[in-house]
């Protein structure tokens, strides 16, 4: 937080370890402050998600990303995969249902077989 507002601390900002405080003179001051904080913006990609004022969305980028990886061929690339389309679950419904035959390739007593997705 202080490597982002450096420039801010002291001036019209306070950092509170991931909090922070504006502070001025007067209230039209303190609108001011904060509009130069870059958080008066009405939408942005945070995290990987697009937050706007109709909520918060999957980032298009992400998708064509995730879309665009190649097949997984090991438990390794599979852990990776689940871990990337995993971060998303709340927009996916039934994700678990989805996810699971690539989840029962993880299983310790399953050999990996591409073939068990079918």
């Amino acid at each position: 937080m202080l490597a982002i507002f450096s420039d801010m601390v002291d001036k019209f900002l306070e950092v509170f370890m991931d909090d922070f405080s504006i502070f001025g003179p007067t209230f039209e001051d303190c609108l001011n402050n904060l509009s130069a904080s870059y958080f008066m913006v009405t939408e942005g990609i945070v995290l990987g998600h697009k937050v706007s004022k109709e909520g918060i969305e999957v980032d298009k980028a992400k998708i064509d990303l995730i879309a665009n990886l190649p097949p997984p061929k090991s438990v390794k690339q599979i852990r990776s995969f689940l871990g990337h389309a995993g971060f998303y679950r709340r927009f996916i419904k039934d994700f678990s249902m989805i996810a699971r035959p690539l989840t029962n390739l993880l299983s310790k007593d399953v050999a990996f077989n591409l073939m068990n997705l079918a």
